[in-house]
């Protein structure tokens, strides 16, 4: 069986990690996935935190996707990569670019196994910072001034596409090559804040289609990961993991070590278990009920009988469940207008979830428990848009991220 024939089945450790370390951020985000802002005082210590890297690195996972909140705030932030890099694990980590002075710059470029994402949500200030806050552009380019006065390879620029910034689509990727960087590009999905701004923010239709055919004619170079299969029922299929990998290849750990099937789904219904629980996160990851049940072959629901289900597999699972739409329907910015005829079908009685905790003030967690979840199945291009296995058997800085290769 070839390696991405395994990958509906999950496999026996995740490519695509994400952790992120800290609910405390500077920053208020309207449409953050995590409503970041105060940091959870049950939070992993950095012994635990050193261990669950320990373990990942006895799991042969390449490398994990550091965010939050703002990691940098943490203060053990800088010792948890070093330690990180030392055994072997390497990091790409989100950030906001408020702690990444010239001293950390510097000391950056001189660090291998490390990429560094900067989020930007807008070509210019007023555009930014109406989603990210006051100051929050300016802060973002004085970063990538530091890391291209430092020297530091190829870090990315990633972009939360709303729809008031599809129309400088041409403006990022300047920016990207002013400062010697690579453009990434996600979708904005309705967990978090961010379903509080969902309707306000998601792009058009119209804008849909604009992007779509800006990928098909700049988007060579341009990092989507699995934010946007949905768009390939117009026609040609987009470069990136084309298909929902929730609990196959990726997964979440959160700064208390939950660990949830999806990034952009912390909710209960997604809870997998903890890694303080007996036998860690591979254990989790190995023998939780859930994975177990994301790992089975699916029917695709309605959406099976379309078409275009061979390139879209029925969208993204988290847009989905949080708009209140069946996992195994179509996706609320379905290409072909079904979300719009089932968001439009949503009556009093539709159950609209909202993630278990809200960082932006106290809140408590609710009750934990699996549910069953069905979405579709299929082949992708490629692991990860960074990962070591995209273009298996090339050389290992072939993948956008300077890792070593391992056997898994």
């Amino acid at each position: 069986m070839k390696l991405v024939d395994h990958f509906q089945y999950g496999l026996n450790s995740p490519i695509c990690l994400t952790w992120e370390l800290t609910y405390a951020c500077n920053l208020a985000c309207v449409h953050c996935l995590s409503s970041s802002g105060r940091r959870d005082p049950r939070e992993l210590s950095t012994a635990e935190c050193k261990a669950v890297i320990d373990e990942l690195q006895r799991m042969q996972v390449f490398y994990i996707n550091i965010g939050g909140g703002e990691p940098t705030v943490r203060s053990d932030f800088w010792e948890l990569l070093d330690y990180s890099v030392a055994h072997n694990v390497g990091v790409k980590f989100s950030t906001n670019g408020i702690k990444l002075d010239k001293k950390r710059a510097a000391q950056l470029a001189a660090t291998d196994y490390v990429d560094i994402q900067i989020s930007l949500d807008g070509a210019t200030a007023d555009v930014n910072d109406h989603v990210r806050g006051p100051g929050s552009y300016d802060t973002a380019m004085r970063a990538l001034e530091n890391l291209a006065e430092a020297g530091f390879g190829q870090p990315k620029i990633s972009v939360v596409m709303t729809r008031q910034n599809v129309d400088q689509l041409d403006e990022f990727k300047a920016i990207a090559d002013k400062f010697g960087a690579q453009l990434r590009i996600t979708r904005l999905r309705p967990s978090g804040r961010g379903a509080d701004v969902w309707d306000e923010l998601h792009p058009t239709a119209a804008q849909q289609r604009q992007l779509y055919d800006w990928l098909v004619a700049r988007g060579d170079n341009v990092l989507t990961g699995d934010s946007f299969f949905h768009l390939s029922a117009y026609g040609e299929a987009l470069p990136g993991l084309n298909l929902c990998g929730a609990g196959r290849v990726v997964c979440l750990i959160d700064p208390v070590g939950d660990v949830y099937a999806c990034p952009f789904a912390i909710h209960e219904n997604f809870l997998a278990g903890n890694v303080r629980d007996e036998g860690g996160f591979q254990k989790v990851w190995q023998s939780s009920e859930l994975f177990t049940e994301l790992r089975q072959p699916q029917t695709g629901g309605a959406c099976r009988s379309c078409m275009h289900y061979d390139s879209c597999q029925g969208g993204c699972m988290a847009a989905k469940f949080f708009t209140g739409l069946p996992l195994d329907g179509p996706d609320p910015e379905c290409v072909r207008g079904f979300g719009e005829q089932a968001l439009a079908a949503r009556d009093g009685s539709t159950v609209i979830p909202k993630s278990d905790v809200d960082h932006s003030r106290s809140a408590p967690r609710n009750s934990r428990g699996p549910v069953p979840v069905s979405i579709g199945v299929g082949r992708p291009d490629r692991a990860c848009d960074t990962s070591p296995l995209a273009g298996f058997g090339a050389s290992p800085t072939d993948s956008g991220l300077r890792v070593p290769v391992a056997g898994g």
